[in-house]
């Protein structure tokens, strides 16, 4: 239930929610799901931030840079769905066990529906970062 959802949560942490847009896009009739994937394509970190640590998870600023450029400036407070909703629809279709992970959302700003388009590269350096929660840092191989 959902006045009953964060009671099931042990903590929050940063994700990097990678996509492969020419799989999605292209290469596989613009279903989503396989261009979110591949190996390495959710890393998380650095830590594991207990939610009696975090002051207010529905209040965090959340950002990602590529190259040391702003792409995402948000607030978790712009999230469409509060933590207990979501977490309740989604119970109801998958058994959520310990140690699974649900991901929120993104800030507007991804790059695939800027104008014009920006798409990650070999080399790029993407920092993933959520107040309180920490940064997380990847280099595109």
């Amino acid at each position: 239930k959902e006045s009953a959802a964060l009671d099931h949560v042990v903590g929050f942490t940063v994700a990097n929610d990678v996509s492969a847009r020419d799989w999605q896009m292209k290469r596989n009739g613009r279903q989503w799901l396989l261009g979110k994937t591949f190996d390495t394509f959710c890393p998380l970190g650095p830590a594991l931030v207990t939610k009696e640590a975090v002051a207010d998870v529905h209040n965090l600023g959340i950002r990602c840079s590529v190259n040391g450029q702003l792409m995402q400036d948000s607030s978790t407070s712009q999230l469409i769905f509060r933590l207990p909703k979501l977490i309740a629809w989604v119970s109801r279709f998958v058994t959520l066990v310990p140690g699974d992970i649900l991901l929120t959302g993104t800030p507007p700003g991804v790059g695939a529906f800027r104008k014009p388009p920006v798409f990650l590269k070999r080399g790029d350096e993407v920092r993933c970062e959520i107040e309180e929660l920490g940064a997380i840092c990847n280099k595109v191989v």
